[in-house]
């Protein structure tokens, strides 16, 4: 039999498909890393559906790839050597709400903005936003982040516990539901993260908040993009507990006029976001305001109406869409560097002048409260020359971000795109990593070729 009739006979004909469509769909995600297609895709609606399909994709040594929402930027989707591409479409539900633990337990298919319509009622909210409306598997296997990290942290410091069905079937759960634990391994560290190299989620606990009573956005603009970064250091530095603070460039900004139909002014700004009470959030912007004239803003601007706080963060949210959309016909290459907060300033001055040196065309936005931007490189993918100098921008990005003791990516992940970087970042460690990989995951069906450099035994 072939594999899509062993799983049809396995959890029933109506949860897996080899339709040309759906092998097409997941064979890719939003990265431009080359698309292939899966020998199957599978629906599972429970637990007991994904510990047959892993038990029987270990006894014949077929791949197991996780898919979310698709809306990964490294290829982490991406079924590279065939196999089955699980979906979680249909462990979607919100196993259970502890409003009172600021709690919610959920299966890998929810989506962020899924589970915070449902939390509204209770007067919380689930913080990290990556942007995109990914599933919370996806965003625990990446460790996703985003705008509000600054404040809230990622994904990792969201999550109580998970349970993870391993490569020979076994269930575990990784952590527990009390705020802290000092008893054995951080297993939940080990496997957010991890990107479906070890294990395969099926259901997750997460820390909520609650949502705050007074929310202000601001725009404050300079004239270049170092004073930007100067002034964010300042604010992080002067301890104001600010809840978003994002660098969008000028490039950035013209491209987000042009296709958002908004008309901020075309200079290196900072978007931020402040979160408590009238009283408290007042004092923060006064003392942040002091702080940003004297770094040189030309402008500081309020967003207090909920209405036009949602369009300036949709704005901030769709830069790749905006970009691309000014240059049809251009791929996109997306860099992914977390430095510490000290050498943010040098390492975005770099990129921004190595991004003109190079005549790319592109912008720098980024989560600069936690020491990560992005250099969103445009280029022609069928210019060898043009593919050759993002490639060696994105090279230069992150050598410069390693020497500063960051790291190559601080929340798109590895997956395809930063394998190259993971030993020069992580020395002797690496074998560590891949130690685990291997007891865990002896005959690599899990993700192959994602993450780590371990080769499928039976290529």
């Amino acid at each position: 039999m072939t594999v899509y009739e062993e799983i049809c006979s396995l959890i029933g004909k109506d949860k897996a498909s080899v339709n040309e469509t759906l092998l097409l769909h997941h064979s890719k995600d939003e990265s431009d890393h080359k698309a292939v297609e899966p020998d199957v895709v599978v629906f599972p609606e429970s637990k007991e559906d994904v510990v047959k399909i892993v038990q029987y994709a270990n006894e014949n040594r077929i791949p197991v790839v996780p898919f979310g929402a698709g809306s990964g930027l490294e290829g982490q989707a991406i079924p590279i050597h065939k196999g089955i591409s699980i979906n979680f479409e249909r462990m979607n539900k919100i196993v259970e709400v502890r409003p009172e633990d600021l709690v919610a337990i959920v299966q890998p298919g929810v989506t962020r903005v899924q589970l915070n319509e449902e939390l509204k009622k209770y007067g919380l909210f689930f913080s990290v936003d990556p942007g995109a409306d990914a599933s919370i598997g996806g965003m625990a296997a990446t460790n996703a982040s985003g705008t509000l990290t600054v404040r809230y942290g990622g994904m990792r410091d969201q999550i109580l516990n998970l349970e993870a069905v391993l490569a020979d079937g076994r269930v575990i759960q990784t952590g527990s539901l009390a705020k802290k634990s000092s008893s054995g391994y951080h297993l939940n560290g080990l496997f957010a993260g991890s990107e479906g190299t070890l294990g395969v989620f099926t259901e997750i606990a997460l820390k909520l908040h609650g949502i705050p009573e007074n929310i202000v956005a601001a725009r404050c603009f300079f004239k270049t993009v170092r004073d930007c970064v100067d002034a964010a250091v300042a604010i992080l530095t002067a301890g104001i507990p600010i809840a978003r603070i994002e660098l969008v460039d000028s490039r950035s900004i013209k491209a987000v006029n042009a296709y958002s139909d908004t008309d901020y002014p075309e200079a290196p700004s900072l978007f931020l976001e402040f979160h408590g009470n009238q009283a408290g959030n007042q004092e923060d912007i006064d003392f942040v305001k002091g702080i940003v004239e004297e770094a040189g803003c030309l402008e500081f601007l309020f967003e207090t109406d909920s209405l036009k706080r949602a369009v300036l963060w949709k704005a901030r949210h769709g830069l790749n869409y905006a970009l691309r959309h000014g240059s049809p016909g251009q791929a996109s290459l997306t860099t992914d560097v977390c430095v510490p907060i000290s050498a943010l300033p040098d390492n975005v001055a770099f990129a921004d002048s190595q991004l003109d040196s190079l005549g790319l065309k592109g912008s720098i936005v980024g989560h600069v409260g936690d020491g990560n931007f992005h250099v969103m490189i445009l280029f022609d993918p069928n210019s060898p020359g043009e593919i050759a100098k993002a490639k060696e921008l994105n090279r230069q990005i992150v050598n410069k971000a390693l020497l500063s003791g960051g790291t190559c990516t601080g929340e798109h992940g590895v997956g395809l795109g930063k394998m190259e970087f993971q030993r020069k970042e992580h020395g002797e460690a690496l074998d560590v990593m891949i130690g685990f990989k291997q007891l865990l995951d002896p005959n690599n069906i899990l993700n192959p070729g994602k993450v780590l450099p371990v080769h499928k035994k039976n290529a």
